[in-house]
């Protein structure tokens, strides 16, 4: 069962959500309808940052899908998230030539001056959220880490965090 309270500013959120569901003019008739999750699901996650049970909940609701299917498509997609993220993501390549040219040690350094695991909840002021991701598409750079989408090639632990402090003082 699904929660029924919420914020106000969460209440503007689900409003969003249903603004964009309702533009796409699903046919609710059409079986062909579950053809729309990802694009809704990624839509979704571009607005609340995460998608929790709620959220799932409210788009199965929307586009009259089972909750199972919902959240079977959540888990499966790496790029779903149902923990909340920080400000600014910072994700590790974790794929062989990153591993091999020492991401483990990158990874490391940003968990212990972070104070946080990767693929867990954000840092106590809601700045830094770590994953570690498999691969990145940028072998030639490795190991590499992004931050919020951008990527930093050849890095050490040291600069790793040098990086991180860069963001620390934007805030």
């Amino acid at each position: 069962m699904c929660c029924n309270k919420m914020s106000e500013g969460a209440a503007a959120k689900f409003a969003e959500l249903d603004a964009f569901i309702d533009g796409l003019n699903i046919n609710r008739d059409d079986i062909r309808r579950r053809g729309r999750l990802i694009q809704v699901l990624h839509k979704a996650q571009s607005i609340f940052g995460y998608l929790p049970r709620e959220v799932q909940c409210h788009v199965a609701k929307k586009l009259i899908l089972p909750e199972s299917a919902v959240s079977g498509v959540v888990s499966f997609y790496n790029y779903f998230t149902t923990i909340p993220k920080g400000k600014y993501n910072v994700d590790v390549c974790m794929g062989t030539a990153c591993y091999v040219k020492g991401s483990e040690r990158v990874l490391s350094e940003l968990e212990r001056v972070l104070g946080i695991k990767a693929d867990t909840t954000p840092t106590a002021d809601g700045l830094f959220s770590i994953s570690a991701l498999r691969c990145v598409g940028a072998c030639g750079l490795a190991p590499v880490m992004m931050v919020n989408g951008k990527v930093y090639g050849k890095v050490t632990p040291a600069k790793a965090v040098e990086i991180v402090n860069e963001y620390k003082k934007q805030g």
